[in-house]
């Protein structure tokens, strides 16, 4: 059976999508990957736009409620905002926690492409931890 992995933040709808539409696409088959938000919101436009850039198509994702996952036999659970890792519940059984403070790229819900670099910043970051816990997991 394969390692569940759910990526949280607050709002569920930049940092969280990201990450699960990057490990899903970086891992192949290697994991079950979910994202959620202590607070969920939407899937931003923008999370969509800058994934889109990269060939990974993250728009059916949905934004989902962290407590909706808490009897869903999650292994890992990885923070990316710091509200979130303090304010996650506790999963029962023997859950990995892993948090990175990734720096929110959410200016509203406009699609402003001045904002884009923010976004690329955050999706890079992300990646690049990613790799890093990929490699690491082998």
């Amino acid at each position: 059976m394969k390692p569940k992995v759910l990526f949280l933040c607050t709002g569920n709808s930049c940092r969280s999508q990201i990450g699960e539409g990057l490990l899903r696409h970086l891992a192949g088959d290697k994991f079950d990957v979910y994202s959620a938000g202590v607070e969920p919101s939407r899937l931003h436009p923008m999370s969509i736009l800058i994934m889109n850039e990269i060939q990974i198509d993250i728009s059916n994702q949905t934004s989902d409620d962290v407590n909706d996952y808490l009897d869903a036999g999650i292994d890992i659970v990885i923070s990316v905002c710091d509200h979130a890792a303090l304010t996650c519940p506790t999963f029962p059984g023997n859950v990995q926690r892993i948090h990175w403070s990734i720096k929110d790229p959410f200016h509203g819900w406009d699609v402003d492409e001045s904002k884009l670099p923010d976004y690329r910043r955050t999706r890079d970051d992300l990646k690049a931890r990613i790799e890093a816990f990929l490699s690491e997991s082998v």
